[in-house]
Formats: structure tokens, sequence, C-alpha cells
């Protein structure tokens, strides 16, 4: 299909990180932009503040007249229910609908495309490129599944030559891509309500990688089975990061290349993955040709994705931070990241754990993973599209948490036992609404200190 047909963009979902970052990219290039989504959010009220007509009820007669078959792309979520009656609505008359991962594909496949895939940090390494990229002056948009701090959006840059985005495994999305320069950062077992197990889901990330023919452009960490260029710490990949030391709460590195060793890179984030995060993007954006000097002054100003690592408070005495993470792997990194800065400080983690599946695969994982904390208090499984599954609960994954100082908590319970808590550190953790719930608990605390 051709875009430049389209007069108006209608999504179901478009609440959702990666569709609003797309419903914010057809209104720049003057679409009619308007949708559904089931509840109103920050981000919904940012979208209809930026003069999108959005609504809250499952209605046809919500849907704006003008929208015609002729002249209308309906875009979908997979989190909507087959019983929709707004998508059924447009089925029945023949739209043109199509799900986020086909409408990217259509979009990377005229333009330059750097894919970022994996299981942790696509994220936050696709935000870091994409600033490097925009700040070099590029013609570039960035679709992000974040709100980056710089620039207080999930989309970054207006340009139509080059994209960057986001490779999703789930669903299998990414394979709907055309990407030209591409990088693997993670390929652990997520998604086995999808994949079913370990070895489909690799196979489904080489499937993938194998859409760069050319493997000097596509880029994995050292040890991953995949044919690309190395990426590493310490460790003699094609891109390593070396002599790192921690200066004003700032990593500073140097960064032997294939061609140079560029020396004194300041980067702001915490945490050995976020510093992979970054060397990926340099190597991808230097792959590029972007100049050397613009990727040391994009990494030095780049201030962090919302809900990765984010700092809510950062007092003498008292700090608080939220983070995205919702596998085992990424609860590990926010640790990591937290007893480098504040060794021998009470650190006191929130968890909401996100989809009764993923719960089940990973519960020893979890357990093990939230164990390292001084202080646990676990929320109920947030479901997202899942139904319950029968002893799959957040009190059967405290009982594998094997910790004294650990308790189930309600929502409306939750603050009280914070504010209770003497830990100096506070981490909430999870992808589902917790996040919804942060600015109430950092004005809690905040009053509490007074």
């Amino acid at each position: 299909m051709n875009l430049n047909q389209i007069h108006n963009v209608y999504f179901i979902g478009i609440g959702g990180i990666g569709m609003s970052a797309l419903a914010r990219y057809f209104q720049n290039i003057g679409k009619n932009v308007s949708g559904y989504d089931k509840t109103p959010t920050m981000l919904t009220d940012e979208l209809i503040a930026g003069g999108m007509q959005i609504h809250f009820e499952d209605n046809i007669n919500l849907i704006p007249q003008e929208y015609y078959i002729e002249n209308t792309l309906v875009i979908v979520t997979p989190a909507v229910p087959v019983s929709h009656s707004e998508w059924n609505f447009f089925l029945e008359r023949n739209y043109n609908i199509k799900k986020r991962a086909e409408v990217l594909g259509l979009i990377t496949k005229d333009t330059f495309c750097f894919a970022v895939a994996g299981t942790h940090g696509k994220t936050t390494t696709s935000s870091i490129l994409g600033h490097i990229l925009y700040e070099s002056g590029a013609d570039v948009t960035a679709f992000l599944g974040g709100i980056v701090e710089n620039y207080h959006s999930n989309l970054i840059g207006k340009g139509k030559a080059i994209s960057v985005v986001e490779a999703d495994e789930f669903d299998r999305s990414f394979l709907h891509l055309h990407p030209d320069i591409a990088c693997v950062t993670s390929m652990d077992a997520d998604h086995l309500d999808i994949y079913g197990d370990k070895s489909a889901i690799e196979d489904s990330f080489r499937e993938f990688a194998d859409k760069v023919s050319d493997k000097t452009k596509l880029f994995v960490p050292k040890g991953l089975p995949l044919e690309g260029l190395t990426v590493g710490i310490n460790n003699g990949a094609t891109y390593t990061a070396k002599n790192i030391r921690v200066e004003n709460s700032s990593y500073v590195f140097d960064v032997e290349t294939p061609s140079e060793t560029i020396e004194n890179i300041a980067f702001g984030l915490p945490g050995h993955h976020n510093l992979m995060n970054a060397l990926m993007a340099l190597a991808m954006a230097k792959t590029f040709g972007t100049p050397t000097s613009d990727i040391a002054n994009a990494l030095a100003s780049f201030k962090g994705v919302q809900r990765r690592f984010s700092y809510q408070i950062k007092s003498e005495n008292l700090v608080y931070i939220d983070d995205y993470a919702h596998h085992p792997t990424e609860i590990n990194a926010v640790h990591q990241a937290v007893r480098e800065l504040y060794p021998n400080q009470k650190v006191l983690a929130i968890f909401q754990p996100h989809l009764f599946s993923r719960t089940k695969d990973f519960a020893d994982g979890f357990a093990e993973s939230l164990a390292q904390f001084d202080e646990l208090l676990l929320m109920d499984i947030y479901p997202a599209r899942e139904l319950p599954m029968e002893g799959i609960t957040s009190e059967w994954l405290l009982s594998k948490v094997k910790k004294e100082n650990k308790k189930l908590v309600q929502k409306s319970e939750l603050i009280d036992e914070i504010l209770n808590s003497n830990a100096t550190i506070i981490v909430t953790i999870g992808a589902g609404d917790i996040g919804e719930l942060v600015p109430k608990i950092k004005s809690s605390l905040i009053l509490a200190k007074e």
C-alpha cells in the first residue's frame, strides 16, 4: 500500500507506547490521527493535548465520519480482543487494517533502517542511537518504546530518509522489518507463551539476523551465537569498552574500534547493561559514518529513558528509582547498578510481576533475582492480555523467594508500607501499571521527608 494516498489513520489501542509513537509520526507528516484506547493515561493525555481525537468507549458511533475506506488506514494492537466492535466494524467493511509491526515494515522499506533487536535493552539502545543520529544532523525519525528524557517523547526527529526502530520479537513482529544496519542485544528466553521454548525464540532471532546479509552491518555481544561484529566490555570484541571508571556519578571509558581508540567518553546511565547499550549504539553510528565527535557529544548529553533506571528522588538521605524491568535478567541488571552506585545501603524493591505466563515460566529466576534486595514488597500479577492461571499467584511466587524481609502488598497498602521502611534506596520495578503509581509514591516520600 502507498502511505502517501492515506489521509486518515485510526488507531485501536492508541495509548500503547509503540502505537503512540506511530500516531505522533503520522501526525507529523500531515495525516489526521484519532483512535480508541481502553483507559486514559498520561500518554493519551499528551496525545489529546497535541490535537488528536481519542475516546475510551468501544463505540462505532465515535469513529470520525470522514474516515472512509479509500483514505483511511486502521492500525490495531495485538492486545485487542476479537469481540471488539470497532475492529469488527472496520473488518466487515474491508478497511485497510494493519498491525503496528506491518506499518513499521512499510516505513522501514522506504528508509535507511537501523533496527535494534534483543530481549533486553531495545528501548535504551534505540533511544541512544536515535539521539546520536539526530544530534549529528541526520534526517532521522526514531520510533521508540519509551519516553526519552531529552525530548519528552517516544519519537525523535521528523526525518524521512533514516528510521530507527525497535525490532520487537513478540509475535515475531521484527520479521516485517527491512534493516540496513542492525544489532541483537540479547536473546534470553521470553514470550514463551508465543514461542514455547528457548530454541524457538533463538531461531526467530537468527531469522531476523539473516535479514542483514552484510554481517559487518550486524552487531552482537561477544559470545552470542550469531554471526556479526562483536561488542563487549574488556573482552577483546570488535568494539570494546575499557579503562572504565566512575567520575561524578557518570561512566568515563575508552572504546577500541577497528579504526581508532576513542578516549574519555562520558555516559551518564548507570549499570554495565547500559554501558553495553551505549556501546551498541556507538558501533552502529560509527559504521554508518557518524563523526566520532558527534557520537561522543551525544553520549555525554543523553539523559535516559523514563522508567529505565529513572531517578525520581536523588538526595543525600533518600534515593527513589523507577525501572521497567520485567524479566529476571533485567532485575539483576537493576540490582547490579544499584549496588555499584550505593554500596552498603539498604535497598527496598517493590515488584509488580507482568503476565501470568511469564511469572510461571521464570518463577525460579524471579525468586533468585528478587532475593538479592534487602527488603521486598511484592504486588499482585498484572494480567495485561491474559486470563488468570490456576496456582500462578504472587503469593506462590513470594513463597519461592528465600528471604525473611518480604511481604505481599495490595495497591491500597503500598504507600504506607513504603513509608514504614527504613531503606535509604527505594526501587519500583515492573512493566504493568506500577508506572502510573510512581508520581504518587514520589510525592508521598517527599511529603514524609519534610
